[in-house]
């Protein structure tokens, strides 16, 4: 009896992956286990949508009637708790047991926790949906809510609390906000619009201790000073989830390694999304693992392919994009790949920094600018960095010179 496919975390890639496999006309079992109790939902809402709309709602990416037409098995509210390589096999945390003969493992990352002695009830962080409801149940007018963390998670939520009546006090430990991948220039248009809108942004401040005695939560700053809020939420980055990986004896590089195929050291076990690290060949092969709906999406499909035997290396440029007070902030490819900047002009105070290798090669491009000032720019950019061009830096800056007429030359 055929096994089938095993798809481990049911978020945004093992269900991308999952319809993937229908689609290629693979008619075998597929099962999808995940440890939350919804179907698989998109989470870039529930930093904004799920905070600000009249009633927040999943946005899930299948429904009950899809999965049952696609004959996707869904088992919810449990967790994988061992793999048996040498069975082909999977034990769940109700006792059962899973046998595969491809597992994908798309456990996706979980919020870095904060180290410090204090934190209470008051303390909380987001991942999920139901997070979101908790967090949402306490941003009203009058409420103080601190937020631990100055990138894209925290600013959105800043964002959303502000929308809802709240005061908002950003608690930042490095120099600026949006110190990873965001290029200076564009993260100081994003403090300005926060600080207009009346969030206060404490950045360069470490934290000495917190007390959460279950009313207000103090947090003491080590260069002096109380913040004293309702809520705090931390939000100070992601660590992939790869216990169960390590468990099983695959190796572990920054998340679960795979390679350019997304397979892990074990060939007929695959990893994708927030949860591994692989080769970025248009960067020479550097590792890298991004936490980014987009990428979940892709190689979520990806995998599915691969699966079923493909052969298909990954190969797309990474991309971000962020919306606060009306401001999209778009980012193709890999900033820190660049050694100079051009900057580009748009619309109504729209702008785009293209980011140049010392050989010339465009590695990287940053916009900002009202709704969708930057995004077709954008991807034309994207499309240069997955060319590897070398486009004149005169030309990048140029308003009257085309992106489009560079990917033809």
């Amino acid at each position: 009896m055929q096994a089938g496919m095993v798809i481990i975390g049911a978020g945004e890639c093992g269900g991308r992956a999952a319809l993937t496999l229908r689609d290629l006309s693979f008619d075998g079992p597929v099962t999808l286990i995940g440890d939350e109790p919804h179907l698989p939902y998109e989470r870039p809402p529930l930093s904004k949508e799920a905070m600000t709309g009249d009633a927040p709602a999943i946005k899930a990416i299948v429904s009950d009637e899809l999965l049952a037409e696609r004959s996707i098995k869904h088992i919810h509210s449990v967790q994988a708790v061992a793999i048996d390589r040498a069975a082909h096999s999977v034990r769940l945390s109700d006792g059962s047991t899973m046998p595969y003969d491809k597992l994908l493992l798309a456990t996706g990352s979980t919020p870095r926790r904060l180290p410090m002695q204090g934190l209470g009830p008051r303390c909380v962080y987001l991942r999920t949906f139901n997070d979101a409801l908790a967090i949402r149940a306490h941003l009203k007018a009058g409420n103080r809510t601190a937020i631990i963390g100055g990138g894209f998670i925290g600013l959105e939520l800043a964002a959303a609390a502000r929308r809802l009546g709240a005061s908002v006090t950003v608690i930042e430990a490095q120099p600026r906000i949006l110190m990873r991948g965001v290029p200076a220039e564009i993260a100081g248009i994003i403090h300005q619009a926060h600080e207009a809108e009346g969030v206060k942004i404490l950045t360069g401040q470490a934290i000495a201790a917190i007390a959460d005695d279950g009313t207000d939560v103090r947090i003491t700053l080590a260069g002096g000073g109380d913040i004293v809020a309702d809520l705090a939420v931390i939000g100070i980055g992601a660590v992939p989830v790869t216990a169960l990986a390590a468990e099983g004896g695959l190796t572990i590089d920054n998340g679960i390694a795979v390679d350019a195929e997304l397979r892990t050291s074990d060939p007929d076990i695959f990893a994708a999304g927030d949860c591994c690290s692989f080769p970025l060949a248009v960067y020479g092969g550097r590792r890298v693992r991004l936490e980014a709906w987009r990428n979940a999406q892709e190689q979520g499909a990806l995998a599915a392919r691969n699966m079923l035997g493909a052969g298909e290396a990954h190969a797309a440029v990474p991309w971000f994009w962020s919306d606060q007070y009306g401001l999209t902030l778009q980012i193709s490819g890999l900033s820190d790949e660049g050694r100079s900047t051009v900057r580009r002009d748009l619309d109504d105070g729209a702008f785009i920094l293209f980011h140049l290798a010392q050989d010339g090669r465009l590695v990287a491009a940053s916009g900002i600018g009202r709704g969708n000032a930057v995004a077709r720019d954008i991807r034309l950019a994207e499309m240069l960095i997955a060319r590897r061009a070398k486009p004149a830096p005169e030309a990048l800056g140029s308003q009257t010179v085309k992106l489009k007429s560079l990917l033809a030359a």
